[in-house]
């Protein structure tokens, strides 16, 4: 007679205590590779492997595999919805992290690495990168759902497995990461493209240097009349931040996880789906009070980390997607009554989740240009770093290393470096308190001087940077060549004698701004402004500008009320120009670094209210407010 499988399998009580002690024991090798945990991974790490080893022996032994496939489907079902609403909250940002790994130097550079195809490229991807990330945000909260309520366990655990296979893959990439190593890129030009040219100048440049470097990086593959194909040595570029959690971990917990962190995470994420996936074959749909108790600690799961993350919708969000999809089964009728009809109410849940955050803006803002954030704090947030210089040194005999040092009475008195055992070995540099860098480091707009029009010198504050930085210069005239010069006041008083009345004649005294001055950064002038209206555009032609008039009457209010209101965006000047011909539009336009203003805003354009470095207010492209309502939330409080 068959067997019936239940959850407790041999004995309750000890597959119980087995999936305890196996979870302890993940916890203890996750601990033996944190950094946190250095001086006893050994021991944590020893501790891990015996506990898992054993656990795992003694689920196999007493049937316990349903049981520790139901809590890791409780905890994995909980995880896959909280991390699949924090991307889905923002899916552009999502994919600007995918878009950085989709570059050639990045997460291809494995692929060449270990298959030797220095061909292969990921860049094709790129252009698809916020869909892949709202398929991806869609897909986790999904397969979440169907792994609590039991739906259709089989194809979702093949999907779980999948997926995490590639983050983890992703996430000891970036861990993994070295800066200094290099990796062979086949690249394929048109002869028109003046890359082309630049590549061969290149590698001509390299032979005629070959005996003073060994930078022979560029190698040609072939070449003919319209194609050029060449191989180049170069290196990879490392992400240090895998989006995992988007934005959330730093908004909330203050930092993000670093790669090692990560990947543990998804090693962790990775062997529960695993044991889903190895019960996927006795694991049967929720019967009515099976799903009560799945729901119930799963939401457990969620409320966990909806309190980590500083934003409960989660909590919401994941109780009526859980609760919809069930109902689905029983109101879904013929064809929409099964796993299919609650997978597709649970993905138009998340599209319609989706579709807003993309029109808007994010639900919750983790940035630090958050609606009320002041953007002085975000800048000086940061903890400078502690070290101490040690002396290290190696005992001969035994190998055993230690560190002193130079300052401690215990170097002082040990007197090591009289002791023929031990020899000096080199100076290491030992963290004591880690340096943090603040929530916002490259805010920081400016314009060339040689660019300014009127609209942005009459400004208050560009207009006196330019008053405090005038010099005084003499207009004299070359009587021999009969031409004009200026110079400065000062070099005619120093040498007056240089300039004779019968060679030279002076016409004028002038007042010029300094030609040392070349660049105005205005960033401490906006946080201090009483209040000042920022346009925000990361790419003057990418942007829609459906509401360019509502922005032309937003800059007359303003103007009439003496706030400042400017635009800040990455363009040259002559798209700038361009900008301001096309949609007759003087407004004060300055620089600044495009991935900073990503970070800003997600929206294209969108419009900031500072007052005192304080973010009031932030509306997106299709919210631009209209004028009377403007003026009555920001000019006539």
């Amino acid at each position: 007679m068959k067997q019936k499988i239940t959850l407790s399998g041999h004995s309750l009580i000890f597959n119980i205590a087995f999936v305890v002690l196996n979870l302890m024991g993940l916890t203890f090798l996750a601990m033996g590779n944190h950094e946190n945990f250095a001086d006893s991974s050994g021991l944590f790490n020893m501790l891990g492997l015996i506990l898992m080893i054993l656990t795992i022996g003694g689920l196999i032994m007493f049937k316990g595999k349903m049981m520790m496939s139901t809590v890791s489907r409780v905890l994995v079902g909980g995880l896959f919805i909280v991390s699949g609403l924090v991307k889905a909250n923002d899916p552009i940002g999502f994919s600007y992290k995918l878009e950085e790994y989709f570059e050639d130097g990045a997460l291809a550079y494995r692929i060449k690495e270990l298959f030797g195809a220095p061909s292969f490229s990921l860049e094709f991807l790129m252009d698809s990168a916020l869909f892949l990330s709202v398929l991806i945000c869609i897909a986790e909260i999904v397969l979440g759902v169907l792994t609590i309520i039991g739906g259709k366990i089989k194809i979702v655990s093949y999907f779980m497995l999948f997926m995490m296979l590639f983050f983890t893959f992703l996430t000891w990439h970036t861990a993994n990461c070295d800066t200094e190593a290099t990796f062979v890129d086949r690249d394929t030009y048109e002869m028109s493209d003046p890359l082309a040219q630049l590549k061969l100048d290149q590698m001509k440049a390299n032979k005629e240097n070959e005996d003073k470097t060994d930078d022979k990086n560029i190698t040609i593959v072939s070449k003919t009349s319209s194609e050029l194909v060449i191989d180049e040595v170069k290196r990879p570029q490392c992400v240090d931040d895998c989006g995992c959690f988007g934005d959330a971990m730093k908004g909330s917990v203050g930092r993000s996880l670093t790669p090692n962190e990560s990947l543990w995470k998804d090693i962790i994420v990775l062997y529960l789906v695993a044991w889903i996936f190895i019960a996927q074959r006795i694991i049967k749909p929720n019967k009515p009070k099976e799903n009560l108790l799945f729901t119930l600690t799963s939401m457990i799961v969620v409320i966990f980390f909806s309190w980590v993350f500083g934003w409960y919708f989660p909590m919401i969000f994941g109780l009526i997607s859980i609760l919809g999809a069930l109902w689905m089964l029983r109101a879904g009728g013929k064809i929409l009554g099964n796993y299919y009809g609650s997978a597709l109410l649970v993905s138009v849940l998340c599209g319609l989740m989706v579709t807003y955050v993309l029109i808007y803006t994010p639900l919750k803002d983790y940035r630090p240009y958050a609606i009320g954030a002041d953007l002085k704090f975000q800048m000086s947030n940061g903890v400078e770093g502690e070290y101490e210089s040690m002396l290290l040194y190696k005992n001969k005999k035994t190998g055993k290393e230690k560190e002193y040092s130079s300052t401690s009475e215990e170097y002082i008195e040990s007197k090591v470096w009289e002791d023929t055992d031990w020899e000096y070995k080199d100076m290491v540099q030992k963290t004591i308190v880690a340096a943090v860098n603040p929530s916002i480091m490259d805010f920081n707009p400016s314009i060339r001087v040689e660019d300014m029009i009127d609209a942005e010198k009459i400004l208050p504050f560009v207009k006196s940077v330019l008053d405090t930085s005038t010099v005084k210069l003499l207009k004299i005239l070359s009587l021999e060549y009969e031409s004009e010069m200026e110079i400065p006041i000062e070099e005619y008083e120093l040498d007056p004698e240089g300039f004779p009345a019968d060679e030279y004649t002076i016409l004028d005294t002038l007042t010029s701004i300094n030609p040392e001055l070349i660049d105005i950064e205005i960033k401490d002038a906006l946080l201090n402004q009483e209040q000042v209206v920022i346009l925000i555009s990361r790419n003057l032609s990418e942007g829609s500008w459906g509401g360019i008039d509502r922005m032309k009457e937003l800059y007359k209010l303003c103007k009439k009320n003496d706030v400042p209101f400017l635009l800040i965006c990455n363009a040259t000047r002559e798209e700038i120009n361009k900008f301001r011909k096309k949609h007759k539009f003087m407004l004060p336009v300055f620089s600044m670094d495009e991935i900073e203003l990503k970070i800003i805003s997600r929206s294209n354009p969108a419009l900031l209210v500072l007052e005192n470095g304080v973010v009031k207010a932030k509306y997106s492209k299709r919210a631009i407010p209209a004028v009377d309502k403007f003026k009555t939330n920001h000019i006539n409080k």
